[in-house]
Order: C-alpha cells, then sequence, then structure tokens
C-alpha cells in the first residue's frame, strides 16, 4: 500500500453517491469526460474526517445511465449507507496528458483573467459545467478591476489564449458584460 499523499498533488475525480444493492456497492458520479475513464485512474483516495483513506476498488459496472461499483474498504450496505457524498482523489501524476489546447480544471482554478481591453477581471475560483458550456467563476480581490463576481463561459469563442507560464487567461469578455 502507498503513503499517504500530499494532498496538494491532488486531483477530485469523482464522487461516491448512494448504496447500490446489499453488498457494498455504490453509486460513482465521475468528474471525467469518459466517465468510466475514473477506473483507469489508480490509486484512488477518499476525503475523510480523519484525512486521505485508500479506496480499492473491486468491481464496477455500467448500470442504467450510471456507474456503480464495489469497493475492499466496503463491505456491506451498513458501511456503504455513511459513504454518500464521499470524494475520490488522485494523484496528479496518475493522470493522462492533455492535448494542448486541452486543460485539467484544477490547472486553471487560481489562474489570473484578463481581457482584451488589459483589465485584470479576478483570479478563477470554479470551474463547473451547465449542459451547455464549462463555465468560469470569476472572483474578485484587492487588484481586480471591480467587486463584480463574473461567470464566463469557457467556449472557444470567449477564451483567446490560455498562457500557463504567465497563470493568465485572456478572454473576450468587456468588464461591462
Amino acid at each position: 500500500m502507498s503513503s499517504t499523499p500530499n494532498a496538494s498533488a491532488l486531483m477530485k475525480i469523482g464522487q461516491l453517491k448512494k448504496p447500490y444493492g446489499i453488498k457494498g456497492w455504490l453509486w460513482v458520479f465521475s468528474d471525467t469526460d469518459d466517465r468510466t475513464a475514473i477506473f483507469d485512474m489508480k490509486p484512488w483516495w477518499m476525503k475523510t474526517a480523519t484525512g486521505m483513506k485508500p479506496l480499492t476498488v473491486k468491481a464496477w459496472r455500467e448500470q442504467g445511465t450510471g456507474i456503480v461499483a464495489q469497493f475492499e474498504q466496503i463491505p456491506d450496505r451498513n458501511v456503504a449507507e455513511t459513504m454518500n457524498g464521499v470524494t475520490v482523489w488522485v494523484e496528479q501524476n496518475v493522470l493522462p496528458e492533455t492535448a494542448e489546447d486541452e486543460y485539467y480544471w484544477s490547472d486553471l482554478v487560481g489562474l489570473r483573467v484578463m481581457n482584451e481591453q488589459n483589465e485584470y477581471l479576478g483570479n478563477i475560483t470554479e470551474m463547473f459545467e451547465t449542459g451547455a458550456h464549462d463555465i468560469m467563476r470569476v472572483g474578485t480581490n484587492s487588484d481586480s478591476l471591480d467587486n463584480e463576481e463574473r461567470l464566463i463561459p469557457w467556449h472557444k469563442q470567449t477564451v483567446i489564449e490560455v498562457d500557463t507560464t504567465e497563470k493568465t487567461v485572456f478572454v473576450a469578455w468587456p468588464s461591462d458584460y
């Protein structure tokens, strides 16, 4: 068993949901684009009140429109009942490489956001999906243009450039939007 990883080297890849059946199976919500790709990433860690603990998949399958899995650490439904909402993490070094124009959300959070008018709008505080587009939540700080939090679509017409060296995202998003 590997030693407990440094929390800053981890990325959230999913979440455990309600129990399925009586043998300790749980519904698994995957944060990955290809939802079954979550099972290619190992080892898993779960965030608990007492710290990060290993989570080992014994079996998994697609069930209807979702995914269910059985874990070595969860022997029965009674234990599974206590696991709803537990987040699943992996070390970032086990993640597949991204294409040139692809990014992991965790790599985007914290980046500065500048618009075409060279105005600093704030930093990305969160990325989330709405169905139509991924969205950047841009929070303000003492150096940003104003105190307006912004929700900016992550779209090829909106995101002009991502400069990971300068930790900046350039957007076509005027400050009065």
